[in-house]
């Protein structure tokens, strides 16, 4: 028995395990799963698995961005918090974030 991925569109649809006899009769296009890291929605292109993160969407990149400055707003009300200048800049940068032109492509970096 072997993990199989069902391939669709260049995509892992779907992922079974069988024996090579039922592989081979398999209708749809299988290939042998070598790698138990590769999951359903992995593509599959030229015989080489990858994943690409499904991109952001503007929603989560709020949520996200929310989170972090509720994360950070201690730092900002501390004022010898080490690195702080580096902090506050950085959360202005989350709150201008949604009107730059990369928005939700590109998050502002913490600072170290």
């Amino acid at each position: 028995m072997a993990r199989y991925g069902i391939i669709e569109n260049n995509k892992v649809k779907d992922i079974i395990i069988a024996n090579a006899e039922f592989a081979e009769s398999y209708e749809k296009e299988l290939i042998l799963l070598e790698d138990d890291l590769i999951k359903i929605g992995y593509d599959y292109i030229d015989g080489v698995f990858s994943y690409t993160e499904p991109p952001i969407t503007e929603e989560q990149a709020k949520q996200w961005r929310n989170s972090e400055l509720q994360t950070t707003d201690r730092i900002a009300q501390t004022p010898d918090y080490a690195n702080r200048d580096a902090w506050i800049t950085y959360r202005q940068e989350l709150r201008d974030w949604p009107s730059t032109a990369d928005f939700p492509e590109t998050k502002p970096s913490k600072p170290e």
